[in-house]
Order: structure tokens, then C-alpha cells, then sequence
């Protein structure tokens, strides 16, 4: 199978076609293909369902624990620039297709800089989802190992858990992150972020990726946390996200639609051999 390898701001996926993967991308091959040790490595792996050029491309997003998002910022920026790479899109608009919903890219600056229509935030608790009653679910506590948390929910056709009470530094996302993640209150799991507000056009994050841990960036977490922040109070419409992999700006609608644009650095082709796959594909 042929690899095309993108990051954005040092979240790095692969990107396939689907024609050309020559055995299923199960669960297991899937972790195999994003190990770094044992495989290629990568944040995930960015799926081309066939299509043809100019018309709506489909995405399919795998985590690296082999699970599937529904949408990825960072991943339809880098897909963006693959379809860019690969001639079949322009600097028009164009849309893609995920399981979050359809968005519309556009590229610019020779495919190094990409906008993203994310779609709509919502803070309902039965679209998230969150247990409980019908509600936004904003500024809510929960109490791990001893340890109360305020936090608010969204979704931008992925589910996101916003922490607004404690540090946003890595060692509070690799602490609490993980039991965010998995904690019974979100049925399909969240996405975390770790939210300071730095002024009223700035934020900082530390991100716990759903299915792929700690990340340095991500366009979807950047989405949510300021549309949180927005939705508090707390900045304007034109926020500077800034992440340890750095920067991407996020414009909110009225309607709490966004708009996203950041950075997308291509970094190379892979060719995965047979011998690395063998014990599980024989």
C-alpha cells in the first residue's frame, strides 16, 4: 500500500486511496499501520473513497487505536492538500464528505494554507451525546479520583469534553485526558481539551485525542474550544488557537457555525511492505 504523509502543526496522518489497499484496513491492520515502532506511524489514517474530480470527495478517518472519527480538523486540512497534490481539486471551493457531516475546503497559498467550513458547534447533550437530561451542557462538574472538574461539552460532528478548571499544560492532559475520554458520561467516548484563555482574541489548549491520545494540534478540539469559549463569554469571534504544534485561527458565526484555517506541510510517500503485515494478514 502506497502512503501519502502529511502534518498539520505535527499532527501527522496518512492518506490512502481506497483502491489501493490491497487487504482491508481492519482494526488490527490499522494499529499495525499507525504503530511507530512496528509500522509506519502516524496520528491516523485519512481513507480517498473513490470519486470522481470536481465532484463531492468522501473521507474516512481511523484513529490509530483502529476506531473511526467522525471528523478531524486536521485531517480534512491535510486531505485537502492531497486532493490539491494530486490535481484533482483547484483553488475553488469544494466539499468532502465525512461521517460528521460535509464540509467545504478551500485552498490557498499553493496548498500550504487550507480553510475549513466546519459546520455548526452544538452544546446539546443529545447531540454531543452526554447522559442525562435534554440541556447545553455548559459549566458542569464531575469529580475524578478526587479531583473536580468543570467543563463543557460540544460537538462540531465530533464529540468534545472542554475543561475549564484546570491547567492546560501536557501533564494535566495525560492525567486526566484518558478518564475523560472513557468516562461513562460520554457514550461514545470525547475528545478533551484543557482551555486558558489568553486574552479576548486568544486561547491556548492541551488536547487528549479521542483513539489517539495526547496530540499536538488538532483543527476539530481548536473548533470546539472556542466556540466554548465564545459561548462563555470569555473572547470574541476571531480567535488565535494556539497548540504546542502551533497556531490555527477559528472564525464564529452568529450561529456558532466556524470557520477554520491553518498550515499543511507534506512531508513525503511511503510504500508499506508485505514483511511488516505478514503475521496478520497471512
Amino acid at each position: 500500500m502506497k502512503f501519502h504523509r502529511y502534518h498539520a502543526l505535527g499532527n501527522d496522518y496518512l492518506v490512502v486511496r481506497a483502491s489501493d489497499c490491497e487487504v482491508p484496513l481492519t482494526t488490527v491492520l490499522s494499529q499495525r499501520i499507525c504503530h511507530r515502532n512496528f509500522g509506519i506511524g502516524s496520528d491516523g489514517i485519512l481513507v480517498h473513497e473513490d470519486g470522481e474530480a470536481g465532484a463531492t470527495f468522501r473521507l474516512r478517518i481511523i484513529n490509530p487505536d483502529g476506531s473511526e472519527a467522525e471528523k478531524s480538523g486536521n485531517g480534512l486540512r491535510i486531505f485537502a492538500r492531497y486532493l490539491w497534490d494530486s490535481k484533482l481539486v483547484t483553488d475553488a471551493p469544494f466539499h468532502v464528505d465525512t461521517a460528521g457531516g460535509r464540509v467545504t475546503c478551500v485552498i490557498s497559498q499553493h496548498g500550504r494554507l487550507v480553510t475549513v467550513d466546519m459546520g455548526r458547534v452544538s452544546f446539546d447533550s443529545t447531540v454531543i451525546p452526554v447522559q442525562g437530561g435534554p440541556r447545553e451542557v455548559l459549566s458542569e462538574e464531575l469529580t475524578i479520583n478526587g479531583t473536580k472538574i468543570t467543563f463543557c461539552a460540544a460537538t462540531v460532528g465530533n464529540p468534545h469534553c472542554v475543561v475549564t478548571n484546570l491547567p492546560s499544560t501536557e501533564e494535566t492532559a495525560r492525567a486526566f485526558g484518558p478518564l475523560l475520554e472513557t468516562n461513562p458520561l460520554f457514550p461514545n467516548r470525547t475528545n478533551v481539551q484543557f482551555l486558558k484563555v489568553v486574552d479576548r482574541a486568544t486561547i491556548s489548549i492541551e488536547i487528549w485525542e479521542r483513539g489517539a491520545g495526547y496530540t499536538l494540534a488538532s483543527g476539530s478540539s481548536s473548533s470546539a474550544a472556542a466556540a466554548v469559549a465564545h459561548r462563555l463569554g470569555l473572547v470574541d469571534n476571531d480567535i488565535t488557537v494556539r497548540m504546542p504544534g502551533g497556531t490555527i485561527r477559528i472564525e464564529i458565526a452568529p450561529d456558532f457555525s466556524i470557520r477554520m484555517e491553518g498550515p499543511v506541510t507534506r512531508v513525503g510517500t511511503l510504500e508499506l511492505d508485505h514483511e511488516a503485515i505478514e503475521d496478520i494478514c497471512a
